[in-house]
């Protein structure tokens, strides 16, 4: 502990005496500090003992003094000395009587004992404290660190953190979700705290924030959030929950911890980054139809997922041109971050491949991970609310620029075409203004919807323009006629018949249509283009 009034006192070789203040005895003192100025409160930082002989000041004066000592005690000062025997042979009562009043504790300096004692004691003492703190703060580095290296790994480390501190700690992974707390009990406390750990992992890396707890539940605490990891992008958050501001030793010991967690934060980084050219390298073996040779190379690490059925995800930007403010949150790092720590919370195997501008993940079908991509893109659908469209993202946060398909569950041997069917999702989704399109909702709906694409509409107008251009000079109604007979499927009857005209005037409209556009309707791919050409202009917007 820091040098006290009381130590000071109770020192034998100062013989100080207590005059006032004896139940504030027990105030730490930062520094014993020698003024003779009349008012050396400009000079005071908060926490001194003022040593003084009253050289400059009619220590007599009742009213002189109170307004001393009340502005001494208003800076902060902690205790008063005065020397007898230099300017007056005891001290003065009205001294006396003004310190009682604010509650200044006031000492008694013999003669014999100089200021420069006092400040010496106030120094080591001082000196000594500091230096138990740097002593316990290595030993709870050693301790953590033993913890650290244990089977238990950050577990134990959290635990033997909260046992210096006398209070508690939780580790939040990269999602923002607590992953470990010590004691037990803490895991419902730093719950509480989600909001504020996502509001510091927006900020650069590294960030501190000091927060407090619900007062009414368990007691009131002082919570510290720090974040964790050397890049700009914060890897994960450690939170302690203290019942006063951390003392040196307690704060060796939160940036030991710090330190700690850091590296092995950086440490599954290296892993990670490992792990992903290894499953980059099996997921173009399974693309370019080498199941085997992909068995071989995922071992154990990828093995389990290739042995049932999988989702092939494709992931990219909702905007081609998007760009995010440096440090602002990737949405493909996000999306990354939240596949790997679901399915890390259950140890799924789950392959996850940045490529380019792209995210490529392999994932077990009905598992974890392709369970909470699904929720990833509902809170991002909701955010945005009624901003559907993706091009329109001036209010959207950076993290929202996101677009997904899903395959169909596959396995190894079809693995390619579930890329396929991922790529396909993923341009329906992009057309669409969804975040996420499974491939299965694509193939259930209908072909028609697609053809609300703008290129679609441009080869439709493109097409029938000649005919339009015909039916615009009053000579006939050949698009009509030939809308009425491909819904007929060529039957001349029926078709004449919806139309109000006889048979014979329908096959020369329809030999005029081959004539204007020189196709002919016996071709069935003519007719195929020809009948969606038709139902794209007949869209809204359209015909």
């Amino acid at each position: 502990m820091p040098p006290t009034l009381a130590s000071l006192v109770h020192h034998s070789a100062l013989k100080l005496a207590v005059l006032a203040g004896e139940d504030r005895l027990d105030t730490p003192v930062r520094w014993a500090h020698v003024s003779e100025l009349a008012d050396p409160v400009p000079w005071m930082d908060g926490g001194e003992l003022l040593l003084i002989t009253a050289m400059k000041i009619d220590a007599e004066d009742r009213e002189a003094m109170r307004s001393y000592v009340r502005r001494l005690v208003r800076a902060g000062v902690v205790g008063l000395g005065f020397a007898v025997g230099v300017n007056y042979d005891e001290v003065p009562r009205a001294l006396v009587e003004a310190a009682e009043e604010e509650g200044l504790p006031l000492l008694e300096v013999p003669r014999k004992t100089p200021f420069i004692a006092i400040s010496k004691a106030v120094s080591a003492a001082m000196a000594a404290d500091r230096y138990r703190a740097v002593t316990a703060g290595f030993e709870a580095q050693r301790e953590l660190t033993r913890a650290a290296l244990g089977p238990e790994g950050p577990a134990a480390l959290l635990a033997r953190l909260a046992a210096h501190l006398d209070g508690w700690a939780a580790l939040y992974d990269a999602s923002g979700a607590v992953v470990a707390a010590a004691p037990d009990w803490a895991a419902r406390r730093a719950a509480r705290l989600t909001r504020d750990v996502e509001r510091l992992r927006e900020r650069p890396a590294p960030a501190t924030a000091v927060v407090g707890s619900d007062p009414a539940e368990e007691g009131a605490d002082r919570v510290e959030l720090q974040s964790l990891g050397s890049g700009r992008r914060a890897r994960g958050v450690l939170a302690v929950g203290t019942g006063a501001p951390l003392g040196t030793a307690e704060r060796y010991a939160v940036q030991s911890a710090i330190a700690l967690l850091t590296l092995t934060t950086e440490r599954s980084r290296t892993l990670q980054a490992a792990e992903q050219r290894l499953g980059a390298a099996v997921l173009r073996m399974l693309l370019a139809g080498e199941p085997d040779h992909a068995r071989a190379v995922a071992g154990d690490l990828y093995g389990s997922l290739l042995d049932a059925p999988f989702r092939v995800l494709v992931a990219e930007a909702a905007t081609e041109d998007a760009e995010h403010d440096e440090g602002a949150p990737d949405p493909l790092g996000v999306l990354a971050d939240t596949v790997d720590t679901a399915a890390g919370r259950v140890a799924e195997a789950v392959l996850v491949v940045p490529d380019g501008h792209r995210l490529v993940v392999l994932a077990s079908d009905g598992g974890v991970a392709v369970a909470a991509c699904a929720e990833h893109a509902r809170a991002i659908e909701a955010r945005r609310g009624t901003r559907a469209r993706p091009r329109d993202r001036s209010a959207a946060p950076p993290d929202d620029d996101l677009v997904v398909g899903l395959s169909a569950p596959a396995g190894t041997v079809a693995a390619a075409a579930a890329f396929r069917q991922a790529e396909q999702a993923l341009s329906v989704a992009r057309r669409r203004g969804r975040v996420l399109v499974e491939h299965e909702e694509v193939a259930a709906g209908s072909v028609l919807p697609l053809l609300a694409d703008d290129a679609v509409r441009a080869f439709a107008d493109g097409l029938l323009r000649a005919l339009r251009e015909h039916d615009a000079t009053g000579r006939g109604d050949l698009v009509a006629s030939l809308r009425a007979w491909l819904s007929r499927h060529g039957q001349w009857d029926a078709a004449a018949a919806d139309l109000g005209v006889h048979r014979h005037t329908l096959r020369y409209r329809m030999r005029r249509v081959e004539e204007i556009l020189g196709r002919s309707l016996d071709d069935p791919d003519v007719r195929m283009e020809l009948w969606l050409a038709l139902k794209a202009t007949a869209s809204p917007g359209g015909e």
